[in-house]
């Protein structure tokens, strides 16, 4: 991951100091995202999960593979779900 640098921020050349960073965003949308599979589905129950997640330019993009055979429930739901819920945290971040 690259280093922090603030002057390659956008939101700091735009002086948006009431905006959260792009760090905050991202780091939002993954905890979002994990919490939503781990209320549905036991750790033991989950082989593999990754939850990849950008915010450039104002887009946030979210991706959520999760790999759980053993589960009660269908991980692909639980995936989508992840997804949607990381997405609306991020809304929550920028009260919309």
């Amino acid at each position: 991951m690259p280093a922090d640098d603030s002057a390659s921020d956008p939101q700091a050349a735009d002086g948006d100091a009431d905006d959260p960073s792009d760090e905050t965003v991202v780091q939002t949308a993954a905890e979002a995202a994990e919490n939503v599979v781990f209320s549905r589905f036991g750790r033991s129950a989950v082989d593999d999960l990754d939850v990849t997640v950008t915010f450039e330019d104002g887009i946030l993009e979210v991706d959520v593979y999760l790999n759980a055979p053993d589960a009660s429930g269908d991980p692909d739901r639980v995936a989508d779900d992840a997804a949607l819920a990381a997405r609306g945290a991020v809304d929550d971040l920028f009260g919309e």
